[in-house]
């Protein structure tokens, strides 16, 4: 089967949007630990990104997350308002300590639970559920 010059240059096109997603997407994970244990996260710095979080993902390696980065310390709050996979919501403060572990359930339909973080946090960190963490310091 031959393809048009359209259908090619139409290929091409989705090829390159493709490949600058998957560039966009690679060049925003950082590795972070908490004592032992390391996971592949991607950074959320700015408002946009903490709206978005992890909402819409199907599935979520075991090791991979999302790192939630605060401006300044702060009490906050999350939802999983079309957040498809439970998650463990990890808390920690300025001084890179945690201080807590929210075992968050997808929200299915409004009303979404409200998930507050136990105290005043720099950092959140969204993990795969279960993932046995408890205390610990945060390092880049």
């Amino acid at each position: 089967m031959k393809l048009s010059k359209k259908q090619k240059n139409f290929s091409k096109f989705y090829l390159i949007i493709f490949l600058l997603i998957s560039v966009t997407a690679c060049s925003n994970l950082k590795k972070i630990c908490i004592d032992n244990q390391c996971f592949k996260v991607e950074i959320a710095q700015t408002p946009e990104e903490h709206s978005q979080g992890l909402m819409f993902k199907t599935n979520l390696l075991k090791n991979e997350g999302i790192l939630f980065i605060f401006e300044e310390e702060k009490k906050v709050s999350f939802w999983m308002k079309n957040t498809l996979i439970p998650l463990d919501i990890i808390w920690i403060n300025k001084t890179k300590t945690v201080i807590g572990v929210t075992k968050a359930k997808p929200c299915k339909e409004d009303p979404c639970q409200i998930y507050n973080s136990p105290d005043k946090i720099k950092y959140a960190l969204e993990v795969n559920q279960d993932s046995r963490i408890k205390e610990g310091e945060l390092k880049f």
